[in-house]
């Protein structure tokens, strides 16, 4: 029976993607599965609350601390002007639930030019030991961030190319899919966080901009469903396949004939 995926295709290396990035997402459902996908949970935690701070600094306000608790939630603290509009409490609260996407987007991009590979891995580990020391005030960061930013290294610096090519587009697709973890979250209003009761992302948009939260949160979903497509298909297009190797001129290519 003749496969219907073409080997090394754009079908093939998607699929590949997929399996290994859903796996990762039901580890939790597996014994002792959630210790292994733990980094996993704190890193796209990081990518989530970073965004909210990014969004704080982007619209003149103050980026604060950073906090990650055990159970894999975090905080962002901004100190916003007294005059802040209601377009920028919407914009930080926005950034967070965007940003795994977005980062993920980017990953998966730099994953389409062979130049970018490594430099991609090492720009993300300083952007993470950066963070830690200005920003991340809890154990659990402390503790983990820099581990993973250490390892991210290693990858670029050890690994081979095409190891460090698929770390890029399964970090991608795991930030992408960090969002099917967040789905309740990001339908609710309120949320317990380190203990405090408080508006979730898409219920401080509404507070903000007045539309009903799950309008906000179907809207997020759909542009980081666009965003991560869109990177996947311009990644893994056929035409951005190595082309085989040119044999020297010398060298007589026999062909049979049909």
């Amino acid at each position: 029976m003749q496969s219907m995926v073409k080997p090394g295709s754009q079908a093939e290396q998607v699929g590949r993607l997929f399996l290994a990035a859903v796996v990762v997402v039901c580890l939790p459902a597996l014994p002792f599965g959630a210790y292994l996908i733990y980094p996993f949970s704190i890193l796209t935690t990081w990518f989530h609350e970073m965004g909210h701070g990014i969004a704080a600094m982007a619209t003149g306000q103050e980026f604060v601390r950073l906090l990650i608790y055990p159970n894999g939630s975090g905080v962002a603290e901004s100190l916003l002007d007294h005059d802040a509009g209601a377009l920028t409490k919407a914009t930080i609260a926005a950034g967070g639930p965007l940003a795994p996407t977005a980062v993920g987007a980017l990953l998966i991009l730099a994953s389409a030019h062979a130049r970018l590979w490594r430099p991609a891995l090492y720009a993300l580990a300083a952007a993470i030991f950066v963070s830690v020391i200005l920003y991340v005030r809890s154990t659990v960061g402390i503790s983990v961030l820099p581990l993973t930013g250490a390892f991210f290294v290693l990858l670029a610096w050890k690994a081979s190319d095409g190891v460090v090519r698929f770390s890029l587009q399964f970090l991608g697709m795991l930030a992408a899919l960090s969002m099917l973890r967040d789905f309740s979250y990001l339908f609710t209003e309120e949320a317990v966080i380190g203990g405090r009761v408080m508006k979730s992302d898409t219920g401080a948009i509404e507070e903000a901009l007045l539309l009903p939260h799950w309008f906000w949160a179907a809207l997020i979903l759909v542009i980081s469903a666009v965003m991560i497509g869109a990177s996947l298909k311009y990644a893994l297009s056929d035409k951005r396949r190595a082309p085989p190797a040119k044999l020297p001129a010398n060298v007589l290519q026999f062909r049979k004939r049909d």
